[in-house]
Protein backbone atom coordinates (compact mmCIF):
# COMPACT_ATOMS: atom_id res chain seq x y z
CA UNK A 1 0.00 0.00 0.00
CA UNK A 2 1.12 3.60 -0.57
CA UNK A 3 2.67 5.38 2.45
CA UNK A 4 0.06 8.12 3.06
CA UNK A 5 1.50 11.42 3.91
CA UNK A 6 0.09 13.65 6.74
CA UNK A 7 -2.38 16.12 4.75
CA UNK A 8 -2.82 19.77 6.19
CA UNK A 9 -6.34 20.74 5.03
CA UNK A 10 -6.96 24.16 4.64
CA UNK A 11 -10.38 25.91 5.29
CA UNK A 12 -11.94 29.25 5.06
CA UNK A 13 -13.77 28.46 8.38
CA UNK A 14 -13.98 26.43 10.34
CA UNK A 15 -16.72 24.50 11.82
CA UNK A 16 -19.44 25.76 9.97
CA UNK A 17 -23.45 24.53 9.88
CA UNK A 18 -23.70 25.00 6.25
CA UNK A 19 -20.80 23.32 5.48
CA UNK A 20 -21.71 19.32 6.75
CA UNK A 21 -20.23 17.85 3.37
CA UNK A 22 -16.79 19.29 4.18
CA UNK A 23 -16.97 17.66 8.50
CA UNK A 24 -18.55 14.74 7.18
CA UNK A 25 -15.69 14.29 4.16
CA UNK A 26 -13.08 15.16 7.05
CA UNK A 27 -14.08 12.32 9.04
CA UNK A 28 -14.59 10.16 6.20
CA UNK A 29 -10.98 10.60 5.40
CA UNK A 30 -10.20 10.17 9.33
CA UNK A 31 -11.70 6.76 9.17
CA UNK A 32 -10.12 5.69 6.15
CA UNK A 33 -6.80 6.27 7.86
CA UNK A 34 -5.81 9.28 6.43
CA UNK A 35 -3.84 11.83 9.07
CA UNK A 36 -5.22 15.52 8.61
CA UNK A 37 -4.04 18.50 10.50
CA UNK A 38 -6.73 21.77 9.90
CA UNK A 39 -5.81 25.16 8.76
CA UNK A 40 -8.80 27.76 8.72
CA UNK A 41 -8.75 31.06 7.99
CA UNK A 42 -11.41 31.97 10.37
CA UNK A 43 -12.69 31.87 13.54
CA UNK A 44 -16.05 29.77 14.07
CA UNK A 45 -19.10 32.35 13.95
CA UNK A 46 -21.79 29.45 14.54
CA UNK A 47 -22.79 28.85 17.87
CA UNK A 48 -23.77 25.59 17.36
CA UNK A 49 -22.05 22.31 15.84
CA UNK A 50 -22.98 19.16 14.40
CA UNK A 51 -22.26 16.01 15.85
CA UNK A 52 -20.04 15.14 13.29
CA UNK A 53 -17.75 18.14 14.36
CA UNK A 54 -17.30 16.76 17.46
CA UNK A 55 -15.78 13.40 16.05
CA UNK A 56 -13.28 14.78 13.98
CA UNK A 57 -10.06 14.45 15.56
CA UNK A 58 -7.50 16.37 13.72
CA UNK A 59 -6.27 19.34 15.55
CA UNK A 60 -7.36 23.33 14.09
CA UNK A 61 -4.92 26.05 13.26
CA UNK A 62 -6.46 29.44 13.27
CA UNK A 63 -4.77 32.25 10.70
CA UNK A 64 -5.02 35.63 11.21
CA UNK A 65 -8.15 36.30 9.32
CA UNK A 66 -6.78 40.19 8.86
CA UNK A 67 -3.17 40.79 9.03
CA UNK A 68 -2.91 44.16 11.14
CA UNK A 69 -4.94 41.94 13.90
CA UNK A 70 -1.47 39.90 14.46
CA UNK A 71 1.77 41.85 13.12
CA UNK A 72 4.02 39.78 15.45
CA UNK A 73 2.58 36.67 13.12
CA UNK A 74 3.06 38.11 10.00
CA UNK A 75 6.62 39.45 10.91
CA UNK A 76 7.51 35.87 11.84
CA UNK A 77 5.84 34.36 8.68
CA UNK A 78 7.74 36.90 6.51
CA UNK A 79 11.39 35.94 8.41
CA UNK A 80 10.24 32.12 7.80
CA UNK A 81 9.52 32.89 4.26
CA UNK A 82 11.79 34.94 3.13
CA UNK A 83 14.54 32.33 3.71
CA UNK A 84 13.13 29.75 1.66
CA UNK A 85 14.46 28.97 -1.96
CA UNK A 86 10.51 29.06 -3.10
CA UNK A 87 10.29 33.01 -1.96
CA UNK A 88 11.09 34.18 -5.81
CA UNK A 89 8.49 32.23 -7.59
CA UNK A 90 5.93 32.81 -4.86
CA UNK A 91 6.56 36.47 -4.59
CA UNK A 92 6.67 36.74 -9.07
CA UNK A 93 3.44 34.92 -9.17
CA UNK A 94 1.45 36.85 -6.08
CA UNK A 95 3.03 40.38 -8.66
CA UNK A 96 1.41 38.90 -11.54
CA UNK A 97 -2.07 37.61 -9.43
CA UNK A 98 -2.04 41.47 -8.02
CA UNK A 99 -1.54 43.17 -11.19
CA UNK A 100 -5.10 41.55 -12.40
CA UNK A 101 -6.49 41.91 -8.72
CA UNK A 102 -5.17 44.77 -6.81
CA UNK A 103 -6.85 44.24 -4.11
CA UNK A 104 -6.23 44.17 0.34
CA UNK A 105 -7.26 40.40 -0.10
CA UNK A 106 -4.89 39.74 -2.38
CA UNK A 107 -2.13 40.64 -0.19
CA UNK A 108 -3.62 39.32 2.62
CA UNK A 109 -3.53 36.12 1.14
CA UNK A 110 0.12 36.11 0.33
CA UNK A 111 0.42 37.22 4.13
CA UNK A 112 -1.44 33.98 5.21
CA UNK A 113 0.26 31.83 3.15
CA UNK A 114 3.72 32.98 4.78
CA UNK A 115 2.05 32.74 8.39
CA UNK A 116 0.85 29.00 7.43
CA UNK A 117 4.73 28.35 6.67
CA UNK A 118 5.94 29.50 9.69
CA UNK A 119 3.37 27.69 11.55
CA UNK A 120 3.28 24.42 9.75
CA UNK A 121 2.00 21.44 11.48
CA UNK A 122 4.34 19.33 12.47
CA UNK A 123 5.03 16.37 9.86
CA UNK A 124 2.88 17.85 7.14
CA UNK A 125 3.95 16.46 3.74
CA UNK A 126 0.90 17.67 1.74
CA UNK A 127 -1.81 20.62 1.12
CA UNK A 128 -5.25 20.58 0.19
CA UNK A 129 -7.55 23.34 0.24
CA UNK A 130 -11.23 23.73 0.09
CA UNK A 131 -12.27 25.88 -2.08
CA UNK A 132 -10.51 27.16 -4.92
CA UNK A 133 -10.93 30.95 -4.07
CA UNK A 134 -9.74 32.46 -1.09
CA UNK A 135 -8.43 29.13 0.46
CA UNK A 136 -6.74 27.80 -2.88
CA UNK A 137 -4.92 31.19 -3.21
CA UNK A 138 -3.36 30.62 0.07
CA UNK A 139 -2.17 27.00 -0.52
CA UNK A 140 -0.85 28.37 -3.83
CA UNK A 141 2.21 30.54 -2.49
CA UNK A 142 2.65 28.63 0.67
CA UNK A 143 2.68 25.74 -2.08
CA UNK A 144 5.65 27.60 -4.01
CA UNK A 145 7.17 28.39 -0.86
CA UNK A 146 7.61 25.32 0.71
CA UNK A 147 7.60 23.04 -1.91
CA UNK A 148 4.86 20.94 -0.49
CA UNK A 149 2.47 20.15 -3.81
CA UNK A 150 -0.80 21.47 -3.26
CA UNK A 151 -4.89 20.12 -4.59
CA UNK A 152 -7.94 21.41 -4.45
CA UNK A 153 -11.92 20.97 -3.50
CA UNK A 154 -13.74 23.41 -5.96
CA UNK A 155 -17.84 23.74 -5.21
CA UNK A 156 -20.14 26.57 -6.32
CA UNK A 157 -19.47 29.89 -5.07
CA UNK A 158 -15.89 29.68 -5.51
CA UNK A 159 -15.82 28.51 -8.79
CA UNK A 160 -18.73 31.27 -9.92
CA UNK A 161 -17.49 34.04 -8.13
CA UNK A 162 -13.92 33.56 -9.46
CA UNK A 163 -12.68 34.95 -12.58
CA UNK A 164 -11.53 32.87 -15.23
CA UNK A 165 -8.01 33.72 -15.34
CA UNK A 166 -7.92 33.17 -11.24
CA UNK A 167 -9.55 29.64 -11.78
CA UNK A 168 -7.26 28.56 -14.73
CA UNK A 169 -4.15 29.47 -12.97
CA UNK A 170 -5.10 27.54 -9.82
CA UNK A 171 -5.48 24.40 -11.58
CA UNK A 172 -2.36 24.74 -13.55
CA UNK A 173 -0.40 25.28 -10.31
CA UNK A 174 -2.60 22.72 -8.46
CA UNK A 175 -1.50 18.55 -8.98
CA UNK A 176 -5.40 18.11 -9.27
CA UNK A 177 -8.82 19.49 -8.36
CA UNK A 178 -12.26 18.28 -7.58
CA UNK A 179 -15.35 19.28 -7.87
CA UNK A 180 -18.59 17.80 -6.66
CA UNK A 181 -20.94 18.89 -9.71
CA UNK A 182 -20.89 17.55 -13.44
CA UNK A 183 -22.19 21.59 -14.28
CA UNK A 184 -18.84 22.28 -12.41
CA UNK A 185 -16.94 19.71 -13.69
CA UNK A 186 -16.98 20.84 -17.11
CA UNK A 187 -16.72 24.40 -16.82
CA UNK A 188 -13.32 23.66 -14.59
CA UNK A 189 -12.39 21.21 -17.53
CA UNK A 190 -12.74 24.21 -20.35
CA UNK A 191 -10.24 26.32 -18.11
CA UNK A 192 -8.06 24.17 -16.92
CA UNK A 193 -4.29 24.04 -19.04
CA UNK A 194 -4.61 20.25 -17.72
CA UNK A 195 -8.08 18.99 -17.68
CA UNK A 196 -7.37 15.66 -17.44
CA UNK A 197 -6.42 16.58 -13.33
CA UNK A 198 -10.05 17.88 -13.12
CA UNK A 199 -12.12 15.08 -11.15
CA UNK A 200 -15.77 14.61 -10.97
CA UNK A 201 -16.94 13.18 -7.08
CA UNK A 202 -20.19 14.12 -5.70
CA UNK A 203 -20.08 15.06 -1.87
CA UNK A 204 -22.88 12.25 -1.27
CA UNK A 205 -24.27 11.62 2.14
CA UNK A 206 -23.34 9.67 5.43
CA UNK A 207 -26.23 7.46 5.07
CA UNK A 208 -25.94 6.21 8.08
CA UNK A 209 -26.84 9.74 9.78
CA UNK A 210 -29.72 9.61 7.79
CA UNK A 211 -31.62 6.10 7.83
CA UNK A 212 -34.42 5.89 5.12
CA UNK A 213 -37.66 6.97 6.22
CA UNK A 214 -40.20 4.50 5.28
CA UNK A 215 -43.31 5.65 7.73
CA UNK A 216 -45.68 7.09 4.91
CA UNK A 217 -46.70 10.47 5.61
CA UNK A 218 -50.03 11.81 6.03
CA UNK A 219 -52.31 12.49 3.26
CA UNK A 220 -52.66 16.33 4.05
CA UNK A 221 -53.90 17.62 0.80
CA UNK A 222 -54.47 21.60 2.21
CA UNK A 223 -58.11 21.38 2.76
CA UNK A 224 -58.03 21.13 6.72
CA UNK A 225 -56.82 24.21 8.37
CA UNK A 226 -56.19 22.19 11.62
CA UNK A 227 -53.87 20.23 9.74
CA UNK A 228 -51.91 22.11 7.44
CA UNK A 229 -48.96 21.01 4.71
CA UNK A 230 -45.83 21.28 6.01
CA UNK A 231 -43.29 23.22 4.29
CA UNK A 232 -39.74 23.19 5.14
CA UNK A 233 -37.07 24.62 3.84
CA UNK A 234 -33.24 24.85 5.21
CA UNK A 235 -30.34 27.36 3.70
CA UNK A 236 -28.71 30.23 4.99
CA UNK A 237 -30.92 33.56 4.39
CA UNK A 238 -28.81 34.95 1.15
CA UNK A 239 -29.79 36.04 -2.04
CA UNK A 240 -28.77 32.71 -4.03
CA UNK A 241 -31.16 30.76 -2.24
CA UNK A 242 -34.09 32.74 -3.45
CA UNK A 243 -35.83 32.79 -0.36
CA UNK A 244 -37.69 36.02 -1.58
CA UNK A 245 -39.05 34.46 -4.11
CA UNK A 246 -40.11 31.88 -2.42
CA UNK A 247 -41.95 34.43 -0.13
CA UNK A 248 -43.63 35.72 -2.74
CA UNK A 249 -44.91 31.95 -4.52
CA UNK A 250 -46.36 31.21 -1.02
CA UNK A 251 -47.98 34.45 -0.87
CA UNK A 252 -49.64 33.67 -4.45
CA UNK A 253 -51.11 30.46 -3.11
CA UNK A 254 -54.83 30.26 -3.05
CA UNK A 255 -56.39 31.17 0.31
CA UNK A 256 -58.86 27.65 0.18
CA UNK A 257 -54.73 25.66 0.85
CA UNK A 258 -54.20 25.87 4.45
CA UNK A 259 -50.39 25.75 5.08
CA UNK A 260 -47.07 26.29 7.62
CA UNK A 261 -43.54 27.34 6.23
CA UNK A 262 -40.58 26.82 8.43
CA UNK A 263 -37.84 27.46 8.05
CA UNK A 264 -34.01 26.62 9.70
CA UNK A 265 -30.65 28.69 8.92
CA UNK A 266 -29.70 32.08 9.74
CA UNK A 267 -28.05 34.67 7.19
CA UNK A 268 -27.90 38.24 6.79
CA UNK A 269 -31.20 38.59 4.80
CA UNK A 270 -33.46 36.68 7.54
CA UNK A 271 -34.48 40.07 9.27
CA UNK A 272 -35.63 41.54 5.70
CA UNK A 273 -37.55 38.19 4.49
CA UNK A 274 -38.90 38.52 7.89
CA UNK A 275 -40.44 42.14 7.16
CA UNK A 276 -41.12 40.99 3.55
CA UNK A 277 -43.89 38.02 4.81
CA UNK A 278 -45.15 40.98 6.59
CA UNK A 279 -45.85 42.77 3.60
CA UNK A 280 -47.01 39.95 1.89
CA UNK A 281 -49.60 39.45 4.73
CA UNK A 282 -47.95 35.34 5.40
CA UNK A 283 -45.77 35.81 8.38
CA UNK A 284 -48.36 34.14 10.58
CA UNK A 285 -47.89 30.93 8.64
CA UNK A 286 -44.55 31.57 9.16
CA UNK A 287 -41.84 30.27 11.59
CA UNK A 288 -37.91 31.22 11.55
CA UNK A 289 -36.05 28.30 13.91
CA UNK A 290 -32.39 29.73 13.17
CA UNK A 291 -29.74 27.52 13.26
CA UNK A 292 -30.48 24.12 14.72
CA UNK A 293 -27.41 21.23 14.58
CA UNK A 294 -27.96 18.02 11.98
CA UNK A 295 -30.35 15.95 14.63
CA UNK A 296 -33.08 18.36 14.78
CA UNK A 297 -32.61 19.25 10.85
CA UNK A 298 -33.34 15.09 10.27
CA UNK A 299 -36.46 15.26 12.61
CA UNK A 300 -38.01 18.38 10.59
CA UNK A 301 -37.35 16.70 7.71
CA UNK A 302 -39.08 13.85 8.93
CA UNK A 303 -42.20 15.71 10.46
CA UNK A 304 -42.50 17.74 6.98
CA UNK A 305 -44.36 17.36 3.89
CA UNK A 306 -42.62 19.04 1.04
CA UNK A 307 -39.39 20.75 1.13
CA UNK A 308 -38.63 23.67 -1.10
CA UNK A 309 -35.65 25.79 -2.11
CA UNK A 310 -35.80 28.26 -5.13
CA UNK A 311 -32.28 28.73 -5.57
CA UNK A 312 -31.30 31.29 -8.40
CA UNK A 313 -27.96 32.81 -9.93
CA UNK A 314 -27.30 36.12 -8.84
CA UNK A 315 -25.92 39.19 -9.74
CA UNK A 316 -22.30 38.40 -9.33
CA UNK A 317 -22.33 35.11 -10.49
CA UNK A 318 -23.14 33.34 -7.26
CA UNK A 319 -24.92 29.96 -7.31
CA UNK A 320 -25.49 26.77 -5.17
CA UNK A 321 -24.15 23.65 -6.92
CA UNK A 322 -26.28 20.58 -5.73
CA UNK A 323 -26.89 21.99 -2.19
CA UNK A 324 -26.58 19.38 0.26
CA UNK A 325 -29.90 20.55 2.12
CA UNK A 326 -31.62 18.78 -1.15
CA UNK A 327 -29.83 15.71 -1.05
CA UNK A 328 -30.84 15.07 2.34
CA UNK A 329 -33.98 15.87 2.04
CA UNK A 330 -34.60 13.44 -0.58
CA UNK A 331 -32.89 10.97 1.47
CA UNK A 332 -36.05 10.68 3.44
CA UNK A 333 -38.62 10.73 0.89
CA UNK A 334 -39.47 14.16 0.96
CA UNK A 335 -40.87 16.09 -1.96
CA UNK A 336 -38.83 18.17 -3.15
CA UNK A 337 -39.55 21.60 -5.25
CA UNK A 338 -36.75 23.26 -6.58
CA UNK A 339 -35.47 25.13 -9.72
CA UNK A 340 -33.45 23.71 -12.61
CA UNK A 341 -30.11 25.33 -12.28
CA UNK A 342 -26.59 24.37 -11.79
CA UNK A 343 -26.54 20.65 -10.62
CA UNK A 344 -29.73 20.40 -9.11
CA UNK A 345 -31.00 18.68 -12.38
CA UNK A 346 -28.31 16.30 -12.01
CA UNK A 347 -30.23 14.54 -9.03
CA UNK A 348 -34.11 15.72 -9.86
CA UNK A 349 -36.17 14.94 -12.97
CA UNK A 350 -39.31 17.31 -13.12
CA UNK A 351 -42.25 15.21 -12.61
CA UNK A 352 -40.16 11.92 -11.64
CA UNK A 353 -38.76 12.92 -8.77
CA UNK A 354 -38.97 16.37 -8.12
CA UNK A 355 -40.98 19.30 -9.29
CA UNK A 356 -38.42 22.01 -11.15
CA UNK A 357 -39.12 25.44 -12.03
CA UNK A 358 -36.97 28.20 -13.65
CA UNK A 359 -35.37 30.27 -10.99
CA UNK A 360 -36.62 33.68 -10.31
CA UNK A 361 -40.71 32.80 -11.47
CA UNK A 362 -42.40 32.92 -8.35
CA UNK A 363 -45.27 32.31 -10.33
CA UNK A 364 -44.21 28.86 -11.87
CA UNK A 365 -42.80 28.08 -8.36
CA UNK A 366 -46.44 28.91 -6.28
CA UNK A 367 -47.92 26.41 -9.54
CA UNK A 368 -45.81 24.06 -8.14
CA UNK A 369 -45.72 23.93 -4.34
CA UNK A 370 -50.23 24.13 -4.78
CA UNK A 371 -49.79 21.03 -7.46
CA UNK A 372 -47.23 19.42 -4.33
CA UNK A 373 -49.87 20.47 -1.66
CA UNK A 374 -53.21 19.52 -2.99
CA UNK A 375 -51.99 16.21 -4.49
CA UNK A 376 -50.78 13.71 -1.25
CA UNK A 377 -49.89 11.12 -3.59
CA UNK A 378 -47.37 12.86 -6.28
CA UNK A 379 -45.75 13.99 -3.12
CA UNK A 380 -45.34 10.42 -2.18
CA UNK A 381 -44.39 9.05 -5.69
CA UNK A 382 -41.92 11.78 -6.12
CA UNK A 383 -40.30 11.63 -2.50
CA UNK A 384 -39.90 7.82 -2.87
CA UNK A 385 -37.91 7.76 -6.25
CA UNK A 386 -36.01 10.80 -4.96
CA UNK A 387 -35.08 8.72 -1.56
CA UNK A 388 -34.16 5.74 -3.84
CA UNK A 389 -32.07 7.81 -6.31
CA UNK A 390 -30.25 9.45 -3.46
CA UNK A 391 -29.45 6.47 -1.40
CA UNK A 392 -28.12 4.03 -4.47
CA UNK A 393 -26.30 6.95 -6.27
CA UNK A 394 -24.91 9.60 -3.06
CA UNK A 395 -23.31 7.54 -0.21
CA UNK A 396 -20.46 9.36 0.73
CA UNK A 397 -18.33 6.62 1.09
CA UNK A 398 -18.58 6.48 -2.67
CA UNK A 399 -16.55 10.42 -2.70
CA UNK A 400 -14.54 9.37 0.22
CA UNK A 401 -12.51 6.24 -2.15
CA UNK A 402 -12.55 8.04 -4.96
CA UNK A 403 -10.51 11.25 -2.81
CA UNK A 404 -8.56 8.33 -1.12
CA UNK A 405 -7.63 6.66 -4.51
CA UNK A 406 -6.39 10.22 -5.73
CA UNK A 407 -4.18 11.04 -2.89
CA UNK A 408 -2.91 7.23 -3.09
CA UNK A 409 -2.12 7.55 -7.20
CA UNK A 410 -0.32 10.49 -6.55
CA UNK A 411 1.79 9.63 -3.80
CA UNK A 412 3.33 6.37 -5.19
CA UNK A 413 4.94 8.48 -8.25
CA UNK A 414 5.97 11.67 -6.51
CA UNK A 415 8.45 11.12 -4.20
Amino acid sequence: MTARRRVVVLLKGYPRLSETFIAQELRGLELAGFDLALVALRRPTDAKRHPVHNEITAPVTYLPEYLHQSPYRVLRGLAHSILRPGIAPALKAFAQDFRRDPTRNRIRRFGQAMVLVAEWPKDGAWLHAHFIHTPASVAAYASLITGTPFTVSAHAKDIWTSPDWDLAGKLNRARWAVTCTRFGYDHLKRLSPNPETVHLSYHGLNLTRFPPHLTPRPPRDGSNPADPVIILSVGRAVPKKGYDILLHALAQLPPDLHWRFLHIGDGGERASLATLAQTLGIAEKIQWLGAVDQTEVLAHYRAADIFALACRITADGDRDGLPNVLVEAASQGLACVTTNISGIPELFTHLENGLLTPPDDAKAFARAVESAIRNPALRSKLGASAQTKTRATLDFHTSITQLAALFDQEWSRTP
